[in-house]
């Protein structure tokens, strides 16, 4: 890493510091099973990508001709899959 990477990331780790702040006396009122259920879309939702990845991967190789059609439609599919993550996430936060 560069000089100028670290100083960088150092800068965002003191920017980001007051975020792990603690009220005293706040009721810890966190939902286990939202954050179980983050981290298994999360989990499924990279299995997916990966699979979803390595057919376009493996299409494209095969039939060269169909490339833009292939593309477009794993570009789809990822986001498709992605927003399993995102709606997860919301409700994590709604949850808690």
């Amino acid at each position: 890493m560069t000089t100028r990477n670290v100083l960088l990331l150092l800068a965002l780790m003191l920017v980001a510091s007051p975020i792990f702040a603690q009220t005293t006396g706040a009721a810890d009122n966190r939902l286990p099973a939202a954050y179980i259920a983050m981290g298994i879309a999360s989990g499924l939702c990279a299995l997916a990508q990966g699979k979803a990845v390595a057919s376009a991967a493996e299409a494209m190789a095969r039939n060269p001709a169909a490339q833009a059609g292939i593309r477009f439609a794993l570009i789809l599919g990822l986001v498709l899959i992605e927003s399993l993550g995102l709606y997860t996430l919301v409700i994590t936060y709604i949850a808690k």
